[in-house]
């Protein structure tokens, strides 16, 4: 079993990557994509899909990963979507069970701070911990953390 990643995708976010690029950066080498491609395809995606505060980067970028993962890329005849968009849709209900809302202004509240949900960093941690849960299953050491930056 491999050591969790989700510090590393905290460290990511910490270290200037936003909150989408945190979580697909920490695991695009999983996937077939190199961190330079994966930093410039989550880049709009921060901040509620381009600063609207619609849905969380992170959720965003854990769910471009599940395509990633579970795409047949049969580009004449897909078949995959219909899997893809339930895995999807797990790793967003459990994250929805956890956080109450996969919208970034729900999580972040009016200023970030005094009525938030979640930090950016702690969704970022989340999504990294079902990115490893539901992906990569029993891949890596679970991640049961949650420090006070993740709150």
């Amino acid at each position: 079993m491999t050591k969790s990643r989700v510090q590393d995708a905290k460290n990511r976010h910490k270290n200037g990557y936003n909150c989408a690029q945190a979580v697909a950066c920490t695991y695009c080498d999983l996937l077939g994509m190199d961190e330079k491609t994966a930093f410039r395809a989550a880049e709009a995606y921060g901040l509620g899909i381009s600063k609207r505060y619609a849905t969380c980067g992170s959720v965003c970028a854990m769910i471009m990963l599940a395509g990633l993962k579970n795409s047949d890329a049969n580009l004449q005849a897909p078949a995959s979507k219909f899997s893809t968009f339930e895995l999807g849709g797990k790793m967003m209900d459990q994250f929805e069970k956890w956080n109450t809302s996969c919208q970034c202004a729900d999580l972040r509240g009016t200023d970030g701070k005094t009525d938030r949900l979640r930090s950016c960093r702690g969704c970022v941690a989340d999504c990294a911990r079902l990115v490893e849960d539901f992906l990569f299953p029993g891949q890596f050491e679970k991640y049961e953390e949650r420090s006070p930056e993740e709150e």
